[in-house]
């Protein structure tokens, strides 16, 4: 169907039919797919509503006329409830929209629904959402990766056009790959954050989950760009990835320690080790890089996350807003019951260690020793883009595991961010796009480029993908 071709497709129809028939299509879809849980609440009036606004207007400077967006549950929507998949934010409503948001709507896109994720986007399965777990359209027996579980889904499941995610340390490019789409996390400070709900401050960004590399350059296109909201948002430039070309074969790096690495899912590295040498024999050249600091990237992105989020999560208190328990009998209960009742178990679980590690007597021995160690992963990322231009690997060491095989393990599923985290701790942007396999589930290949090179990186996806 002409749809299940991304945004080419939506435009394709559009030329016959009217966006709100394309809404009714996809509202319909989720209905019949509801079973997969990707989708929290359905915005079917509002989106019809903007629908025939759009009609009505006509698609001449609207460049992503009828795009139809689901949006994870952490990504700000004026009027809309806004929850991260947590009990306490139960009944908060949103009273300001996203700027990475606003920007999509502004071009002519229009929002379906808020989708399933991990709570507070602390997952790698997307099983810890207070409404309960997100099912891989490819498999339902299946985690769809995580956090941004439902927006993987959804668009796997042919739900929407586009589906927003956010990324602290492979939460877009995981489930990508769990769901065989295309998934893209921008570098730091390229996107802005004004809207979202903060999980590791230094660590977040949102991006684009889609059918196509060439629909992912496009919405981050209009995403991207400096923002007066967000102090940490870059002011250099936006280049439009459609100007860019990948001229001549890649230098191509790997890294030694994931080429070597023991406990990679057998089809994983069948699949990569074919891609790679179909890469050779195209003419492109392969640079083996040396990484001491694998065996370090999870243990120090979870010190320095856990920090961050049990900061972020202190206004949380159950008397700003949200949920407040009714067992509550004084001030502190209120902090203690409200709290308590709100945060599933991984959150209180990473607001707990973020404490420790800012603890006195304990913060020089973990957090500042995992700042500084983060500093040696940047410089050792930055000098990899000497010999190379793009850094290739596995998107993730594993295939889509069962949902019934999850949560008994934290530091197992901790581990799933293995091959992700590097780009968020040194903040270069990166991108996953499926690859063929042998089986029958995915396998995602994931490129990273230089800091706020995305533009680039879009090209080369593009060449070898």
């Amino acid at each position: 169907m002409q749809l299940e071709k991304g945004f080419a497709g939506v435009q394709a129809f559009l030329e016959t039919h009217r966006v709100e028939d394309l809404v009714r299509i996809y509202l319909a879809r989720i209905e019949d797919r509801a079973s997969l849980n990707a989708f929290i609440e359905v915005y079917a009036e509002s989106a019809l509503e903007r629908a025939r606004s759009l009609d009505a207007q006509g698609p001449e400077g609207l460049p992503l006329f009828g795009m139809v967006l689901g949006v994870k549950d952490n990504i700000a929507y004026k009027g809309h409830p806004l929850g991260a998949s947590s009990k306490i934010l139960d009944g908060f409503e949103s009273l300001y929209t996203a700027t990475c948001l606003q920007r999509l709507i502004d071009a002519g896109a229009l929002v379906i629904g808020r989708l399933n994720c991990d709570e507070f986007a602390m997952g790698s399965a997307n099983i810890t959402s207070y409404y309960g777990p997100v099912k891989n359209p490819i498999d339902p027996e299946r985690v769809p990766g995580g956090s941004s579980g439902g927006s993987a889904a959804a668009l796997a499941a042919g739900l929407c056009t586009v589906a927003l995610g956010t990324d602290t340390g492979g939460s877009i490019r995981q489930p990508a790959a769990f769901c065989g789409v295309v998934g893209m996390k921008p570098s730091y400070g390229r996107v802005s954050r004004y809207g979202l709900i903060a999980y590791g401050s230094s660590l977040d960004q949102a991006g684009p989950l889609c059918q196509t590399v060439e629909d992912a350059a496009l919405v981050w296109r209009f995403m991207a760009g400096p923002d007066p909201l967000d102090m940490t948002s870059s002011e250099g430039s936006v280049i439009d990835p459609a100007e860019i070309e990948s001229k001549g074969p890649l230098r191509i790096g790997v890294l030694k320690q994931v080429m070597e690495m023991e406990g990679m899912h057998p089809e994983v590295r069948e699949a990569f080790d074919a891609y790679i040498q179909g890469l050779q024999a195209k003419g492109h050249e392969l640079v083996p890089l040396d990484f001491p600091y694998l065996d370090v990237l999870v243990p120090t992105y979870y010190v320095i996350s856990t920090a961050e989020a049990s900061s972020n999560l202190s206004r949380f208190d159950g008397v700003h807003y949200g949920y407040r328990s009714p067992e509550a009998k004084s001030l502190e209960e209120t902090y203690i019951l409200s709290r308590s009742e709100g945060f599933g178990a991984e959150v209180k679980r990473r607001i707990m260690t973020g404490t420790f590690v800012l603890s006195v007597g304990y913060y020089d021995a973990y957090y500042k020793k995992g700042m500084q160690v983060r500093r040696l992963i940047q410089q050792a990322t930055d000098s990899f883009f000497e010999a190379c231009d793009v850094v290739l690997s596995p998107t993730s060491p594993n295939l889509p595991f069962k949902i019934n095989d999850t949560g008994k393990d934290p530091i197992q599923m901790y581990l799933e961010d293995l091959l992700t985290v590097q780009a968020n701790l040194a903040g270069n942007p990166a991108i996953s796009i499926p690859i063929p396999s042998k089986g029958k589930l995915p396998v995602g290949l994931q490129l990273m480029a230089p800091r706020m090179q995305d533009h680039k990186l879009f090209a080369w996806a593009k060449a070898l993908g």
